[in-house]
């Protein structure tokens, strides 16, 4: 009884608390980490996604035989994973895969490579990874057993990391190769005939080339080097210049050559490229859980926004809903820029003051499972827009709309950002900030290109071809009146030019100086036209205006 009534009391006081402190006491329950929507306005981030198993190992070798088609029977891929990368002497930077690396395999193992060997009938795919170390896993956590790397990637043949080198030796000395037994770590020829069925791995898939004696699997490959027609496929970094990503492939390129092999260096990106631009079922569900989680986060910035002082208080409300849905890590680093500040592109330092009567652009993205979103949202600390920010947003939202309306199957990006920057140059017209639309004038305001590939990257790979369904993009049209843009004439300018469109165009840059709007959205290409991906996040000034106003005093 005792134990009741101090329960009780305890009870009286926190409602009591919670009258008088109800907005703190929202904000704890708002962090409660369930699915419920902290206010009326919030939309909390959906569960995962969860696949099927088989289906899932299914894609996988699908892709995998994909990659072996493009690159035929007389081929070699070899797939490094990411190195560690340093923060600071001893101290690494939380480790990443390589994009196409787990794109075919789905493994975040470090010292994994991959090697697929289309025109081999016995071992078609290889996987190396290192064996598990209990003294290592004490330190640096779980390893992958054999049995958790087929598990992921569907690969059933998997070789220790050490016999990689020899292996590559044995490439390059057209030596057929196959490694210590103690160092067989799994193989497809010793899994059983109910594990086969299981196996989503469809050799029959891979363009295998038959000699008429082929006991090992490498005649054909090694034949044709023998004619200096076999292709060593990996993924060789673009450019002259030193790679930040991929120099252990840049290394490798530069030194196989040195020994001749009958192994010509190819370069893979385009056969990633090609796959990667198109969207299958199970990416679009993972890169729209990103999307739900970003969104999230940007709703919850805003209402946190109202009570903060610094900019970084607004970013941490990001980080912390990023954390709290389980997202991998952001995509890229959070743009959080109040006032003059959302004027600079990728402002990340997340430092200058938040100041009611300002606006702050948000550019967020989540990653989950190595798929990133990409969202922007531009919205006023104190709730409603002034009429010189509105008028700016107006002519965004009117070019986000405009280049929406264009994407479609067959058209390019060149027509998106035609159809935005046509409306763009006209609201910079009427706004007086140009003095001719037919001219490059409007580059000072709106200096970047309107869309970007989606996925794997924030900036993904991608050529430049027509649209079709299952592509993924960004729609981010922007005006930005930087407070020195008048102060430096822009280069290819005339200085009595440049002089005549300052005196015309200053008494409207004094209007809007230090506002700058971003509105981006991510865009699926469907058969008759788009999918706004991140369409539950309110766009129009009305909407957010409400939804601040809604969450703010749901929070009192």
């Amino acid at each position: 009884m005792k134990v009741h009534k101090t329960l009780s009391r305890s009870a009286v006081w926190l409602a009591l608390l919670a009258m008088l402190f109800g907005t703190s006491l929202l904000v704890v329950g708002a962090r409660a980490g369930d699915n419920k929507a902290t206010s009326g306005t919030i939309r909390p981030a959906p569960p995962a996604p969860v696949f099927d198993e088989k289906e899932r190992q299914a894609e996988l070798a699908q892709r995998r035989a994909r990659v072996a088609q493009t690159i035929g029977s007389k081929a070699v891929l070899i797939l490094f994973s990411a190195e560690p990368k340093v923060y600071a002497n001893d101290v690494d930077y939380e480790y990443r895969q390589e994009n196409n690396l787990y794109y075919l395999t789905q493994l975040k193992q470090k010292r994994a490579t991959l090697v697929l060997l289309p025109g081999n009938n016995q071992t078609p795919e290889i996987l190396f990874i290192p064996r598990r170390d209990a003294f290592s896993e004490i330190w640096n956590g779980h390893m992958y057993s054999a049995e958790e790397a087929a598990q992921a990637s569907g690969i059933r043949e998997i070789w220790e990391a050490r016999e990689f080198e020899p292996f590559l030796q044995a490439l390059r000395t057209r030596q057929p190769y196959r490694p210590k037994p103690e160092n067989i770590l799994m193989s497809a020829a010793s899994i059983t005939p109910r594990e086969a069925t299981l196996s989503p791995t469809n050799v029959k898939n891979f363009p295998v080339c038959f000699a008429k004696s082929d006991p090992t699997g490498f005649e054909c490959l090694f034949a044709a080097a023998e004619k200096n027609e076999a292709e060593l496929y990996m993924l060789a970094p673009r450019g002259t210049g030193p790679s930040r990503e991929y120099a252990r492939e840049q290394r490798f390129a530069a030194e196989w050559p040195i020994t001749p092999s009958g192994f010509v260096i190819k370069n893979a990106w385009p056969v990633f490229a090609e796959m990667r631009v198109r969207k299958s079922a199970m990416e679009l569900r993972l890169l729209q859980h990103a999307i739900d989680i970003t969104n999230e986060a940007q709703q919850r910035a805003w209402l946190a926004a109202g009570n903060a002082k610094w900019e970084y208080e607004v970013d941490a409300e990001v980080v912390y809903t990023f954390k709290l849905r389980n997202a991998d890590h952001w995509g890229y680093p959070s743009i959080v820029g109040c006032g003059p500040n959302a004027t600079t592109l990728h402002y990340i330092e997340s430092q200058g003051a938040v100041k009611p009567s300002d606006l702050i652009l948000m550019d967020v993205g989540a990653e989950y499972e190595h798929y990133t979103a990409d969202v922007t949202r531009t919205f006023p600390v104190n709730g409603k827009f002034s009429p010189a920010q509105a008028e700016i947003y107006q002519v965004v939202y009117d070019a986000q709309d405009a280049a929406a309306r264009v994407i479609r199957p067959g058209a390019m990006f060149s027509d998106v950002h035609r159809a935005a920057s046509g409306v763009i140059k006209e609201g910079l017209l009427k706004l007086g900030l140009i003095t001719d639309s037919n001219s490059e004038q409007y580059r000072l305001w709106f200096m970047h290109g309107t869309s970007h590939w989606l996925g794997m990257n924030v900036h993904d790979v991608g050529n430049a071809v027509k649209l079709e369904p299952g592509m993924v993009f960004t729609n981010e049209p922007g005006i930005y009146v930087r407070p020195d843009a008048l102060d430096y004439q822009p280069l290819g300018w005339k200085q009595d030019d440049w002089e005549k469109f300052k005196t015309a165009v200053r008494p409207a840059f004094e209007k809007y100086k230090g506002i700058g709007v971003r509105i981006e959205d991510d865009m699926l290409v469907t058969v008759d036209g788009t999918r706004w991906m991140t369409e539950a996040l309110p766009r129009k000034m009305s909407e957010i205006e409400a939804s601040i106003a809604n969450g703010r005093q749901a929070s009192r």
